[in-house]
């Protein structure tokens, strides 16, 4: 199963068990709640998948690298107790609540999520004293004698054993007690993925051609030797810092990510390359419109992994203005959202002013929750600051333009909102022009070629590219998208590369 399939198994699961009957008890009682058990290859998402899941179901998320941990710690520290048995005083042994167990509730009093997600890594790489508290934790639900809240639904991750020495296997009596998902990597998933989070092109247009090299561990004479997706997507955030920084990454720099030699070297000299052919073609140039002098004539006689870069380097400079817009236009939905709340609760304020302030404090309030209730990812985040920018340079130009009535502040809102849209409209346009550009430039290039195949199948696995292509009306798009069998033809050019 690849990830992505795993993930919509885990939020099935947990619709399922957090589905209520008409007298508020769950449908599935706790003791057939199933704890889920991902196992598979390190570094494919299997951690990361869970933030996304919390966020998306809007449950909280307590999450434990279990190897980390002592028995003391996972059950508890003991303690002498009096009790009366049989009409005589005893001391017997307790235990305090788990450090993981008391999490959930710190958790649940901070944020008010009553429900939500425990989740416990490197699940069967306990210690020899640990082992049997993990068997009863997964069996019973319970870290000594304290239970799992009601609502909290267990997610467990580990590796198989050949991926480390220190696994431990489940017995029969554990494996019938939990729900296992079994997790493949899958590069055509994590590429959509890619696409979301703007990975570096650099790295999805050398995997398109080796992917081999996306996931791929070995045991050697000379030790482990692996890449992996977390790697290369650690290495891409790398990559765009150090562009802004005009550093350079090395074989050595791409060695401390991709720990398999022959792969991080064979990288960094592709790597070269793409940072060549985006200096010599000056894709910024192509998309405004401007071919450079002799650009026709040099692809002409370039070698076609040289032509398929440029193709890469042209659908990254498309996906970064389809990601701008997008990012602009879900700012103009949330503005719009709250503009109109703020003329329906018009009357409530006798402050126009004051109507807007609210708005502006109930976004930086809703922020500081979810952040802290860990509900916001980054992209929601920067969406909510944007947003919270706009709303009290707002409150300030209405104050300095001593604007009271509620006419004159909403004059002043609509104007600010108009002038957003305007921007957007302007991007949108820009960004069509950009398009009908490209298609001139590879037409005029290469004319109905494997490139131009490449260049479509580009736009059509990009995520921004196809939100943007519903809206636009592009002619070429379609008549290319019709006409070329897409899918068998760029596995063909592929091939032969």
């Amino acid at each position: 199963m690849n990830i992505k399939r795993a993930k919509e198994e885990i939020k099935n699961t947990i619709e399922a068990y957090l589905l209520k009957d008409r007298y508020g008890a769950y449908e599935i009682p706790a003791i057939r709640q199933r704890p889920v058990v991902l196992m598979g290859p390190p570094g494919i998402g299997k951690t990361q998948i869970m933030e996304q899941i919390s966020q998306e179901c809007r449950i909280g998320l307590v999450a434990y690298t279990i190897t980390h941990h002592t028995r003391q710690s996972a059950i508890g520290l003991p303690f002498i107790q009096d009790r009366i048995y049989n009409s005589r005083r005893c001391s017997v042994t307790e235990y305090t609540m788990s450090e993981i167990v008391a999490s959930i509730y710190d958790k649940i009093a901070e944020t008010g999520l009553k429900e939500g997600i425990l989740f416990i890594d490197e699940i069967n790489c306990v210690s020899e004293t640990l082992a049997p508290t993990m068997l009863q934790f997964l069996q019973c639900k319970t870290f000594g004698n304290h239970s799992i809240p009601q609502g909290w639904i267990i997610v467990a991750a580990g590796n198989p054993p050949e991926y480390n020495k220190s696994v431990r296997e489940f017995d029969v009596v554990t494996l019938d007690r939990i729900k296992m998902i079994p997790v493949e990597a899958d590069y055509g998933i994590w590429k959509e993925y890619a696409q979301k989070v703007n990975i570096h092109p650099a790295i999805t247009a050398y995997l398109d051609v080796k992917q081999q090299n996306f996931c791929r561990i070995e045991t050697t004479v000379d030790g482990k030797q692996f890449a992996t997706p977390r790697g290369w997507e650690d290495l891409s955030r790398l990559l765009e810092v150090y562009e802004k920084l005009s550093k350079t990454v090395d074989r050595d720099v791409i060695g401390q990510y991709i720990q398999y030699p022959a792969i991080a070297k064979d990288f960094a000299n592709y790597l070269e390359l793409y940072c060549k052919y985006r200096q010599d073609y000056q894709v910024d140039e192509i998309l405004a419109g401007k071919v450079r002098e002799g650009i026709y004539q040099k692809l002409e006689r370039a070698p076609f992994d040289e032509r398929l870069s440029v193709m890469s380097l042209i659908v990254a400079g498309l996906n970064g203005g389809f990601r701008q817009l997008f990012r602009k236009e879900a700012r103009l939905e949330r503005l719009e959202k709250l503009f109109k709340n703020m003329k329906d609760k018009a009357a409530e304020y006798e402050c126009a002013q004051d109507n807007l302030a609210g708005l502006a404090a109930g976004m930086r309030a809703e922020r500081k929750y979810k952040l802290e209730a860990g509900l916001l990812g980054r992209q929601e985040d920067h969406l909510y600051q944007d947003v919270t920018e706009i709303l009290e340079r707002t409150l300030q130009q209405v104050k300095a333009e001593h604007r009271r009535t509620q006419e004159e502040v909403w004059e002043k809102v609509t104007e600010v909102f108009e002038a957003e849209n305007q921007v957007y409209e302007a991007m949108f346009d820009q960004m069509g022009q950009e398009l009908e550009h490209a298609f001139d430039f590879i037409e005029a290039a290469f004319g109905d070629s494997q490139e131009m195949v490449v260049f479509v199948t580009g736009l059509n696995s990009g995520f921004y590219s196809l939100r943007f292509l519903q809206e636009y009306d592009c002619d070429r798009y379609y008549q290319y998208n019709k006409r070329l069998l897409f899918d068998d033809q760029e596995k063909e050019i592929l091939g032969k590369i």
